[in-house]
């Protein structure tokens, strides 16, 4: 079965990342294990740390993934720090990391209008950087994404068929698509 990693950029549980991890993760189907990592549990990156538990989890549900799913949202002009620091603390050791060849899937949501574009290209700039297979497509971004969350997900049909058909592209790229009746784990 195809393990796809969801690593959602925001910590707030009602944020329209989440919201859209969520409804992503209910389309997708039996075919896929989808979990969502908790990148909050992650220690400030200290290279004097080691053997911390929240780390090497992380850093194994990287490995273990067939693929990630990044849902971002932009802060100021760039990517939230504490997405920046869960791939700093697994990026490590420099070009031979966990993410190195790992297929990677960049969405961003944003409440402006331009759906949090910039954050997008830095993303994609940082996994670039760490060797990672960043999926080329038409990018994904979910602008106003706030008035679009209903009951805790995303309900913007347009968008949710938009982000499916090439999150499908990505998926079947790790030799799986999608199905109905969702298997999701929480890490």
């Amino acid at each position: 079965m195809t393990r796809l990693l969801f690593i959602p950029g925001s910590l707030r549980e009602a944020s329209s990342s989440r919201a859209t991890v969520g409804a992503l993760a209910q389309r997708l189907g039996d075919t896929v294990e989808s979990t969502v990592a908790n990148i909050g549990a992650l220690p400030h990156y200290n290279a004097d740390l080691s053997d911390d538990p929240h780390v090497g989890g992380f850093i194994k549900q990287i490995a273990d993934a067939d693929g990630l799913v990044f849902v971002t949202p932009e802060y100021n002009f760039s990517v939230p720090g504490v997405l920046k620091n869960a791939i700093d603390w697994a990026s490590r050791p420099a070009y031979a990391s966990a993410f190195k060849a790992k297929p990677c899937f960049v969405i961003s949501v944003s409440g402006g209008a331009l759906g949090g574009v910039r954050a997008q290209a830095h993303l994609k700039y940082i996994l670039n950087g760490m060797l990672a297979e960043v999926f080329t497509c038409q990018e994904v971004v979910i602008t106003q994404a706030n008035a679009k969350v209903k009951d805790g997900q995303l309900s913007d049909e347009t968008v949710l068929t938009f982000a499916e058909e090439h999150l499908s592209a990505f998926l079947k790229t790790l030799g799986a698509s999608f199905g109905v009746n969702p298997r999701m784990t929480q890490g």
